[in-house]
Parts: structure tokens; sequence; C-alpha cells
């Protein structure tokens, strides 16, 4: 390692490895230096009351750090956006003592799973994640309680921000006479009290989370239930074949509706749900939404690159793994504030 005397610049060689100091064999001026594996720490102001270090122009010291991960894992790109803050609320609902006909099995440990899953591999905070079940110490899913937790996810967003909107539960469709759906059916979700308080309509879920969204945020919706498709009326719908070949984007536009836009405010929404509109979604043996199981195990398998890869893993396990063949078809579907290609974006939450 190459070196000059700091004070009388005689060229210092044959050096020590690791030593830390050495002395001009000419003018007798201790000269610091440093080698190690790893970065050192810069050298203080000053070594004693005699001997100051300010003045001394060290050559940058050697560093040989390698590690195997960042070797052949490429660091993440610095943020665009100086502010990011991660938030999720996340609703799974049995309806235990609704009524015998209404009760589900697996919605709570959906919710369970996916609170975990957002922990563990996206890195949302847990004090940043609102709980919505009938289990002690969360929030009850009722119609208020889910409209409030839907308010405080976007409240004062901005760029940067990562949003999840997930739901494991009932949902159903009741009749549009505003003309903004192909079907005239709007898409509702049902709260623990929907008897009593009535659901919660798909108008209403675009009206709170997703015109809300300003440019650089993100917003995803995972829905688990029946007849939601488009429960976010979001403006288009992925239609993919099974190969992933064909596939395109079909605007998501009543016959009546106007000058009325669905989207958002710059931001980008994107949801998966658990079937399309005209479908029912299922519950797996373990008891587990078969949608919500499809999607963890999609992610742990690694298919989670693109939103498209994604899509056809869901697919594929919903059918080969959760449903019989004496059960109605169940395909997931995807639906989006904006088109985008769905086999090069890759999936973040």
């Amino acid at each position: 390692m190459p070196l000059n005397c700091s004070n009388c610049k005689t060229y210092l060689q044959a050096l020590p490895t690791r030593s830390q100091n050495v002395c001009c064999s000419r003018c007798k001026t201790l000269v610091r230096f440093a080698y190690s594996m790893c970065p050192p720490p810069p050298p203080p102001r000053s070594y004693s009351s005699s001997f100051s270090y300010n003045n001394l122009e060290l050559p940058p010291p050697l560093s040989y750090t390698f590690s195997f991960f960042s070797y052949n894992k490429r660091p993440p790109p610095p943020s665009r956006f100086p502010h990011q803050r991660k938030r999720a609320v996340i609703c799974g609902i049995n309806y235990k003592g609704v009524g015998k006909n209404t009760e589900l099995d697996g919605c709570t440990n959906d919710a369970i799973s996916m609170q975990a899953l957002l922990v563990s591999e996206f890195k949302f905070p847990a004090s940043s994640i609102r709980m919505l079940t009938e289990m002690k110490g969360h929030q009850a899913p009722t119609k208020t309680n889910i409209t409030l937790a839907l308010r405080w996810l976007v409240q004062d967003c901005q760029a940067g921000d990562s949003l999840v909107f997930y739901f494991s539960g009932h949902g159903d469709q009741k009749p549009n006479n505003t003309g903004d759906e192909e079907d005239e059916l709007d898409e509702t979700l049902l709260p623990l009290d929907y008897e009593t308080k009535g659901v919660i309509v798909d108008d209403e879920i675009n009206d709170i989370i997703v015109r809300p969204i300003s440019a650089g945020v993100k917003l995803h919706a995972i829905v688990d239930a029946c007849h939601s498709g488009t429960v976010l009326d979001l403006p288009f719908l992925c239609k993919i074949d099974k190969s992933g070949r064909r596939w395109f984007w079909k605007e998501h536009r009543g016959p009546k509706k106007g000058g009325v836009w669905k989207g958002t405010k710059g931001g980008e929404v994107i949801s998966f749900s658990g079937c399309d509109d005209h479908q029912n979604s299922v519950e797996k043996g373990i008891p587990r939404g078969a949608m919500t199981w499809a999607f963890i195990d999609a992610i742990d398998r690694g298919c989670g690159n693109t939103y498209g890869n994604l899509l056809l893993a869901m697919r594929s396990t919903v059918v080969k793994d959760c449903i019989d063949a004496a059960s109605p078809i169940q395909e997931p579907q995807l639906t989006s504030s904006e088109v985008f290609d769905v086999f090069t974006r890759p999936f973040s939450l």
C-alpha cells in the first residue's frame, strides 16, 4: 500500500498490512493510515494536545467490502419522493351470529394472513395497519367503522404513499338506476351489521378511496368476495386469456355514464378481486378464501413479479387447488384507474 509522508513527502513503502501508524524514517513523523476489510470510521479531529491531524491529507483507505447480497441483487433506487408512508385497512368478517346461512369460516383467517404478509413481505409497520374483524382486540367491522377506516386510509395522503385496502367477506349486487353500470347492477360489500345499517355500494367506495388519490400515491385493493370484479368502479378492466398471450384493457363505462369520472386525482389505484361481477367466491377447505389463498401462494412462490403473472398464477391456483369440478367458475379479476402493460409493470405494495 503506497503512501507519502505528510510532512516531508518521502515515499513510504513496504507498509505492514493492517498497521494503523507508521513512522517516517527520514523526519520521524508519525503517519496514520487505515487498511481494513470495511470502511474505517472517520479520523478524530485531534489525536493529542501536541499532535493534530486536522491538516493531514490522507488518501482514501482501500476498502474490500464485499457482500453476496449486494453483488447479486441490485440495491433499490433512491426514492423519487422524500415522503413515504405505508398504511393498510384489513377487514375480515365471518358474520357469526348473524344467521346460519350467512356465516363464513375463513374470513378472519384471511385477515390475519394478509396482515402477516404485509408486515413480513412488504414491510408495512404493524402500527400502520387497522384491523377490523370479530376477534377480540380488533375494531368491529360495522358499516360505520369500515367507512371511517377507509377515510383514515386516504387521509392526508402524499406522493410516495403506498395504501392497501383488503376485504374478505360477503359481496352482493343491487339494481343500479344511474346508468353507470353495464349490467345495470351495483356491486356491494356487506358489513357485519348490513341487516340494520345496509350495504356499502361501489359508488361509495369509489368516492371514499379512489377519487381522493393524488399524483404519486398508489392504492391497492384486494377484495375476496362474491360479485367483486368491479367493486371499486375503476375505469379499466383487464381481459386476459389463460395463456396470457392475448390481453387488453376494457373500458368499464355504463351506457349513460355521461361526464362522471370514476378515476383518481392523478394517483394510481389497482384492484385484485376474487371473481367477476356475475360470479361467486368460494372458501377453501382449510378454511380460507380461495382468492386470498391464491394471492398469498403466488407471492410465496415468486409469481408476483408482474401484475400479469400474479393474476395468471392466482387463476391457476383457484382452479387447481380451491374449487372442484361441480363448483361454478371463479376467475380473479384485475381493474385499474389507468392502463399499463401488465407483463412489464413490476408488482409491489
